[in-house]
């Protein structure tokens, strides 16, 4: 038995395919799917989709979005993802050092419309690294 996994960007189909098993970061912590799971539609966080397809896992960082399970089909919609394959490490990372530098030059300051920026710019280029390096 398998699953059926799709995750669409508004831009690009970036998965289609048969899987074993999918790890979703939903926004209430990462969520298992396995075949047989039960129907479910569930908000996803900027984080790492990981798939085990073909006895390999893969990593796939996603911006922000929304999953539906049902018999065995994962629809995944997505604001924006990238195949962790598809990531250049180095270039993920100094990214993040940015994020980092730029989100601590905030700190002590009020919630503002730049801090929130600073932060999802974190979140992404936090989940690009992770996605990257464990796609190795």
């Amino acid at each position: 038995m398998s699953l059926t996994l799709r995750v669409l960007a508004p831009d690009q189909n970036v998965f289609d395919g048969e899987a074993q098993e999918v790890i979703l970061p939903s926004t209430t912590g990462l969520l298992g799917i396995l075949p047989g799971h039960i129907s479910l539609v569930t908000a996803l966080d900027v984080g790492v989709l990981r798939v085990l397809a073909n006895g390999n896992w893969n990593s796939i960082a996603l911006m922000g979005g929304f999953a539906e399970v049902e018999n065995d089909d994962v629809t995944v919609l997505v604001n924006g993802a990238e195949l962790g394959t598809n990531i250049d490490t180095s270039t993920a990372e100094l990214e993040l050092e940015k994020a980092k530098n730029n989100f601590s030059q905030m700190e002590g300051q009020e919630t503002s419309p730049e801090k929130l920026k600073a932060q999802q710019q974190l979140n992404r280029a936090r989940a690009r690294v992770q996605a990257s390096k464990s796609s190795d």
